[in-house]
């Protein structure tokens, strides 16, 4: 605990230390900020994360996050619904979508299969994403996770999944290197890979 702080900015930097790639310089800067914004504003950005927290939910059919029961893309009537693309993470979807390439739908795993962290099929969305394609005529499923071996693995299990649901399953890959988060993919590059899927 940081202790050379006045005690509500050490607790501060110590939460915001705890995000994502964020160390104790950045905390620390951010903190400062935070503790210089007029006070309308830190309490609009108090605001924004409670209404995050109290309005943001799961779509049941595809896991995205959404304000609605359902989400704007499984609501959306001008989504080819016979295409369904396959994606790790809720973040992954702004990456497909930023391409322009892909209209159909999408259902968000939850992670990746990670035996070393203790993540295995039945810790993701797999299963209802058995049933929903068993239950919808798909010309297409994507498999667009992440070209690591976690990625490949999660990968391959699918396909042996699907395979007797669907009549065409595809992985994305030219343009994405080894190891690359599609996260951190700019869009040129998510373009090509989305374009040069090669079929599973």
């Amino acid at each position: 605990m940081i202790t050379y702080y006045a005690k509500p900015l050490a607790k501060l930097i110590n939460k915001l230390s705890g995000f994502p790639g964020v160390g104790s310089k950045s905390a620390q800067r951010m903190a400062f900020y935070i503790l210089n914004l007029p006070t309308e504003e830190a309490q609009a950005l108090c605001e924004a994360i409670i209404d995050v927290k109290q309005n943001i939910k799961e779509c049941p059919i595809c896991h995205n996050f959404s304000s609605n029961e359902i989400c704007e893309i499984c609501s959306a009537a001008n989504r080819e619904r016979d295409k369904l693309c396959i994606v790790a993470e809720v973040k992954d979807i702004i990456s497909m979508e930023k391409t322009n390439e892909f209209h159909g739908v999408y259902h968000v795993l939850g992670g990746v299969i990670d035996p070393f962290n203790k993540k295995g099929p039945d810790n993701l969305n797999i299963k209802d994403l058995v049933e929903r394609v068993s239950k919808n005529t798909f010309e297409e499923v994507i498999i667009a996770v992440n070209p690591t071996v976690e990625g490949d693995t999660t990968a391959l299990y699918l396909s042996g999944l699907l395979k007797n649901f669907v009549k065409k399953i595809t992985r994305i890959g030219s343009g994405l290197p080894v190891g690359a988060d599609m996260d951190y993919v700019d869009q040129a590059t998510m373009t090509k890979a989305l374009r040069g899927r090669r079929e599973m």
